[in-house]
């Protein structure tokens, strides 16, 4: 489908998601780990949108989810709770007696207290809770520090001296059943040496839980892995399963994966019209209708999204081909951080040109607010020669609809 007819239809900006990449993705993974009879739980919070998570039931996949409002995204579009797993530091009462009213395979635990609070709760409630203890392996994975999450200094797991704690609690706890033992040690991971360095522990752990009498099926090695941006910097999966799968296949457990960004990041673009070109002093400044409304990674992260006209006669991505123009991408949000690219050379657009921001299917509409009362952008989900919107496009008036008559 080419993008001009897509941003023609449905305006700008707009994103737009491939529907063969994506579930190429996912089988990608699954069939990588076929060894260890993987439960692949897609990550809902790298794009929670309904039509996607259908997409996935339809391949067979679970779910991850971190919230009650993405557990009730995978009950709504009918995927199985005994297929989904719930992670999070701050779990409260409400969502906790959701998953249990669901019946979802089990609770990522992070703490003593959401252990103590989950039994009681399953107690009040008259249910098992399956559970999983996040350990935190305290492993380096190499990436941003604000999506790094296994470290000693992050907020999530426990060390393993807690962990074993908290198994022994178990026990004498009736509700509760140790079903696995979870890590996840960062999003965009590029080298599988962390994730190798850190299950050797958690599959020691795992299988003196067993030897416990704790009925641990599952060591759940989260995701992560890291996808394209700026060049071919990311590994295959199949070369994360080399390393992961065979340990866990040969100590007897079942895995489970928890990818969202390896699944849709690199299955969705964002569409974008050039408003103005604007010089500065010795600045050229390519102002676009979208902005870190639409897309804050680059905001947040200082994270590197490639960004190119459309219709252009040169080599996409060629930053080094001549009569390029360095420039500052950017979007019309009153904050001197709402850019996408800086000292980018790219071919000069004039106004009303269509510029792609790639790699935006995760981490991109799931992030979108409404600052500077923007609303929000529509999706658009491309199946061979067919497009179909999966989020219309909001209304100045949704932006007040939860406001008023209160």
């Amino acid at each position: 489908m080419p993008a001009p007819a897509i941003a023609r239809e449905h305006g700008t900006p707009v994103y737009v998601y491939s529907r063969r990449a994506i579930v190429g993705h996912y089988r990608r993974v699954a069939e990588a780990f076929a060894a260890v009879s993987p439960l692949v739980c897609y990550s809902v919070k790298a794009n929670p949108n309904l039509a996607l998570l259908r997409l996935l039931r339809d391949e067979g996949a679970g779910f991850d989810v971190v919230s009650g409002g993405e557990l009730a995204r995978v009950l709504r579009v009918g995927a199985s709770p005994k297929r989904a797993v719930f992670a999070g530091v701050g779990k409260t009462d409400a969502e906790i007696e959701a998953a249990l009213a669901a019946d979802i395979l089990m609770f990522n635990v992070e703490s003593e207290g959401e252990l103590d609070r989950i039994a009681e709760l399953a107690v009040a409630r008259g249910r098992e809770a399956g559970i999983a203890l996040r350990v935190n392996p305290d492993v380096d994975p190499s990436t941003h520090r604000h999506i790094t999450t296994g470290k000693r200094e992050n907020k999530f797991g426990v060390d393993f001296r807690r962990a074993q704690f908290l198994a022994e609690r178990i026990l004498k706890l009736p509700p509760l059943r140790l079903l696995g033992v979870h890590m996840h040690i960062g999003s965009q991971i590029l080298e599988v040496t962390p994730y190798a360095q850190a299950l050797r522990s958690v599959l020691e752990f795992a299988s003196r839980a067993r030897e416990r009498g704790h009925p641990v099926a599952f060591v759940n090695v989260g995701g992560g892995y890291g996808i394209h941006y700026k060049d071919e910097e990311a590994k295959p999966v199949r070369e994360f399963a080399e390393a992961l799968a065979p340990p866990i296949r040969d100590a007897g457990f079942r895995a489970i994966l928890e990818p969202g960004r390896f699944i849709v990041g690199n299955a969705g673009i964002l569409l974008t019209r050039v408003l103005y070109v604007k010089e500065s002093g010795d600045k050229v400044f390519v102002v676009c209708d979208a902005g870190m409304t639409d897309l804050i990674r680059p905001a947040l992260y200082e994270a590197y999204h490639k960004v190119w006209p459309v219709e252009s006669d040169r080599a996409p991505f060629d930053e080094g081909s001549p009569g390029l123009v360095t420039t500052d991408v950017v979007g019309p949000v009153c904050e001197s951080a709402d850019f996408f690219a800086r000292d980018r050379r790219i071919p000069r657009p004039v106004p009303g040109d269509l510029l792609a921001v790639f790699s935006t299917g995760a981490y991109g509409a799931a992030m979108a607010s409404h600052y500077n009362s923007r609303p929000r952008s529509p999706e658009v989900l491309v199946s061979g020669t067919e497009t179909r919107l999966i989020r219309r496009r909001e209304t100045v008036e949704d932006l007040w609809r939860a406001e008023e008559g209160l």
